[in-house]
């Protein structure tokens, strides 16, 4: 069963960024669909990658996952791991084993060890809006709430990102995770994303005002590329649990970080680290670390939550999985069969591969849309409007 062509897709949600797909058909007849992360602005640029890596997998079997992904890492990147490289391979890796799981006629969690698991927990994202007050939020999150979800994460940090903040901003912060805690009730999971903004002064500060509102986590205080700024942050916090992956992409990033003993939780992306395979090595690198995984997800609620759901069900290392709520409706809509998600639960599928299907027709009525108009606004720009509307910072204090 040979790889005979691989066709990339990008679909606009109607949202902040375009979603990439990638269709992997066989000599045989089974195809499997993969997906790549992409961020806004970037998406054609990884489309362009996949297509290129696409030429070297023609003729290779489609069972021929690891040693693929290892050609490709030697012979194709020479030995150089990118974002842009791993998020393209993830999606061809991530269509193979949909492809290997058909043609044996099982779920993909059968063929990784089996089901550790019935059903998947998510947490929700996607949810707030950055330009709206904290109010406004807090009536999105019992939305949220409401629709049966028992965990969100969000950035509470005004704009924009730097590694050293003012006190105002901080004050600002724990403001909104107390009106969350007050709105949600104490059993809610409050999830603190801090995207790599802060130096280890400001991220222990504000940490420690937040541990009166237990949250559930405090994601990636720190730039992770000095992996020991995060690590510094959580000795100074015990009992808080610490997040960092969602910037790491490679097995041996991972590696680095697990040694420096710097998370509780790690949350690799199975659409920007290597896709599945790479994400079973990663667990397992972490189960010896007493190092829980929470698999980050900013991707579709179709391939890319599908996956998630087919690898999560197998590690015994699980905790939380990510979903872009706000991505759920036009996914659905291109689906052939969507996944439910039901009480911050998805369960298991049990049909063959990933469990679901693409209308590629409705696929292709929604096409790459430009996103220059958001994305052509000028840092300057940027720093300027942006505090001064949504959380009156003086622009003067915070210009480039």
């Amino acid at each position: 069963m040979k790889i005979a062509r691989i066709e990339t897709f990008l679909f606009d949600p109607g949202l902040a960024k375009n979603l990439l797909f990638c269709r992997v058909e066989t000599d045989s007849g089974v195809h499997g669909w993969g997906e790549a992360y992409v961020t806004p602005g970037k998406e054609q640029v990884i489309e362009h990658l996949l297509q290129v890596m696409a030429k070297y997998m023609i003729g290779r079997s489609a069972h021929s996952i690891r040693h693929s992904a290892q050609v490709i890492f030697d012979d194709f990147a020479m030995r150089r791991a990118s974002l842009d490289l791993l998020s393209a391979w993830s999606a061809i890796e991530i269509a193979m084993w949909d492809i290997v799981a058909k043609a044996a006629g099982q779920p993909i969690y059968n063929l990784l060890g089996g089901a550790s698991r019935e059903r998947v927990k998510v947490y929700a994202n996607g949810w707030s809006s950055g330009t709206e007050s904290i109010e406004q939020n807090l009536e999105r999150a019992l939305k949220v709430k409401e629709a049966g979800y028992t965990a969100l994460k969000w950035d509470p940090f005004p704009g924009p990102w730097r590694s050293w903040i003012h006190r105002e901003d901080e004050d600002h912060v724990v403001n909104y995770v107390r009106r969350m805690r007050e709105t949600l009730g104490p059993d809610f999971g409050l999830l603190v994303e801090v995207h790599r903004r802060l130096s280890p002064m400001h991220a222990i500060r504000i940490g420690q005002r937040l541990r009166e509102f237990d949250i559930g986590w405090y994601e990636e205080p720190c730039l992770c590329d000095n992996i020991e700024l995060v690590a510094e942050v959580r000795r100074a916090m015990p009992g808080v649990p610490i997040v960092t992956g969602e910037a790491i992409y490679s097995k041996e990033g991972f590696a680095q970080a697990l040694a420096a003993r710097a998370a509780d939780i790690i949350n690799p992306d199975i659409c920007n680290c290597g896709g599945i395979s790479a994400m079973l090595d990663i667990a397992a690198m972490a189960q010896p670390h007493a190092v829980a995984m929470a698999p980050h997800n900013y991707n579709s609620t179709l391939i890319g939550l599908a996956a998630t759901v087919q690898l999560s069900a197998v590690i015994p290392n699980f905790w939380l999985a990510e979903c872009f709520i706000n991505l759920k409706p036009a996914c659905d809509e291109i689906a052939v069969q969507p996944l439910v998600v039901k009480d911050s639960f998805v369960d298991l599928p049990t049909s063959p591969g990933h469990g679901i299907d693409l209308d590629v027709a409705k696929l292709r009525a929604k096409p790459f849309r430009d996103m220059g108009s958001r994305t052509g606004k000028t840092l300057r720009s940027y720093t300027e409007e942006f505090p001064r509307k949504h959380y009156q910072v003086a622009a003067t204090r915070t210009g480039y």
